[in-house]
């Protein structure tokens, strides 16, 4: 009886120290949102599959593309490396859309029941702390 005690609690509490735990993208749904007067683009990623939407009522239905495999990759070393509590106080680097010199942009992660919403920065210049992040998911949105 000792012996199997032994062995639960080392393998409880081997699990229980392990503090280097990782965000797993694959619960995670990521949007990202681009908008001005005459532009709107919405990008969500979820389950390795992406859909870019360029209707801001929502009326269009846009097909989900898989996602590649090395993009899958570095969107999850991207993500993993985000401080999701600390998204909504990054600073955006420019402010080009006060005066609507560049697309409001806007990321918004949904992770364990929990909503992470950005500030506002200008869309192709996000802040440090999430442009690789921000840089990939903004290449599916397809020059028109």
């Amino acid at each position: 009886m000792k012996i199997i005690a032994m062995i639960f609690l080392t393998m409880f509490l081997g699990k229980g120290c392990d503090g280097d735990v990782k965000q797993d993208i694959a619960t995670a749904v990521i949007e990202y949102e681009a908008n001005t007067r005459g532009f709107y683009r919405k990008v969500v990623i979820k389950n390795q599959m992406v859909t870019v939407s360029a209707d801001r009522n929502g009326s269009d239905k846009p097909k989900a593309q898989k996602i590649t495999d090395a993009d899958w990759k570095y969107l999850i070393s991207a993500f993993e490396r985000i401080n999701l509590d600390g998204i909504s106080n990054l600073k955006a680097p420019t402010e080009k859309r006060f005066y609507d010199g560049a697309p409001i942009g806007s990321l918004k992660i949904t992770y364990k029941e929990k909503t992470y919403d950005s500030a506002a920065f200008d869309h192709g210049n996000p802040p440090a702390e999430i442009e690789k992040l921000v840089t990939k998911i903004t290449s599916y949105i397809t020059k028109e």
